[in-house]
């Protein structure tokens, strides 16, 4: 938060900031995540839109993502004092105002101009951790100066290059710049089959989008015979061909942990015997997700699998959830089942679409004033004390 901000921290200063939804809504910026959505998509050009909004085959992922909420109720309890709501939280020893960090999201200058620049300011103002796309439309150096200008906090999210240098080159940036953690995302050695995309012959790598990263890294200019500028098809080639690696094991992600000095999570995680498996090979968290839906069509939910990773290694190590997380309710549920935090993506990127660093100012605070709210009338004073006792499985 700014320096200025005169009012110490603690549950009254996250409620009067997170509050300030209900006061700060702008006209034409939808409250309801579904207008929000609509009024985006509408907003944005073709391309963008499906390749935002879209997900893998025929979007069964996405729907059972949605679908899996409804399998769970909250069961509101009565007169117990919850004036004082403490929204904190302890991730990977680290101290959060709320349960929630902004998910990394790539290429965002699709949507916006200010791209992930807005969003790092937004971040910051929300007391929120943002987590930054490896394929970003900024270089990650500048995305954590204005995280740092604002006060803000930042992880990294890392694309795993088939080009080992590459990513070490990459995973060292990250550390220099300030990064708090490092998240690997494992679910997208190769990019999946998505229709919406393939219709509109749309790819926004294609075009040179999301790439600053790469065009700003030593080892990967190495690959090149001319900078970037000079040839920009040939770069973009070039990070076709090593974006991914489809033949990464268990001993390569060993490997990484113990080339870095930041805590590492592993993002993409369904299978608890895949959970154990990171956290035996060194991670100190994993994300279950299942990319938004956009990798593995009728995959398994991911709000289904997260009572058994927890179960698993919830001891152990940390674990956060994502896909499918709307509302302030969906972060109660998927809390109660015992992820640390929650990571909300699709409706920031709205945000951002209709008001750059404001919309997604404004998205954050209705979604954090909603998770406060429901947190109060569950008859729950803190995050910390959510458990399973708070839901009915349908």
């Amino acid at each position: 938060m700014p320096d200025d901000d005169p009012e110490p921290p603690g549950p009254t200063r996250q409620r009067n900031i997170y509050m300030q939804g209900l006061a700060d809504v702008t006209p034409d910026l939808p409250v309801r995540y579904e207008d929000l959505e609509a009024t985006a998509l509408d907003a944005l050009d073709d391309g963008a839109a499906g390749y935002v909004a879209g997900g893998a085959g025929g979007e069964e992922t996405m729907d059972a993502n949605r679908e899996a909420f409804t399998e769970w109720r909250i069961v509101p309890r009565m007169l117990r004092d919850v004036e004082d709501r403490d929204l904190s939280v302890e991730v990977l020893g680290q101290e959060f105002a709320a349960p929630v960090l902004l998910a990394p999201i790539g290429v965002l200058s699709i949507v916006h101009e200010d791209a992930e620049i807005a969003v790092a300011e937004a971040a910051a103002d929300l007391d929120l951790p943002m987590c930054l796309s490896t394929v970003s439309s900024f270089r990650l150096e500048q995305v954590a100066e204005t995280l740092s200008h604002e006060d803000g906090r930042g992880w990294f999210q890392l694309y795993w290059s088939s080009d080992r240098a590459v990513t070490e080159s990459l995973v060292e940036r990250a550390e220099d710049a300030g990064f708090e953690a490092l998240v690997v995302t494992l679910d997208t050695p190769l990019l999946s089959w998505r229709e919406r995309d393939i219709e509109e012959a749309y790819l926004p790598f294609l075009d040179g989008e999301g790439l600053a990263n790469y065009f700003a890294d030593p080892a990967f200019l190495d690959r090149l015979d001319v900078d970037p500028a000079e040839n920009e098809l040939a770069a973009i080639r070039e990070f076709v061909d090593v974006f991914g690696d489809p033949s990464l094991t268990w001993d390569d992600l060993e490997l990484l942990v113990g080339e870095t000095d930041l805590p590492v999570v592993v993002k993409g995680i369904l299978h608890p015997d895949d959970a154990a498996e990171a956290v035996d090979r060194g991670a100190d968290g994993v994300i279950v997700s299942n990319h938004g839906g956009r990798q593995v069509d009728r995959a398994v939910p991911a709000l289904e699998m997260l009572p058994e990773v927890v179960d698993r290694i919830g001891e152990d190590a940390s674990v956060l959830f994502d896909s499918g997380i709307r509302r302030g309710s969906d972060a109660i549920v998927a809390l109660a089942l015992g992820a640390d935090a929650v990571m909300l993506g699709r409706p920031y990127v709205y945000g951002l679409a209709l008001d750059g660093a404001d919309g997604v100012r404004a998205v954050g605070q209705n979604f954090l004033a909603d998770l406060d709210l429901t947190l109060g009338l569950a008859g729950q004073s803190s995050i910390e004390g959510l458990d399973r006792s708070v839901l009915r499985e349908r």
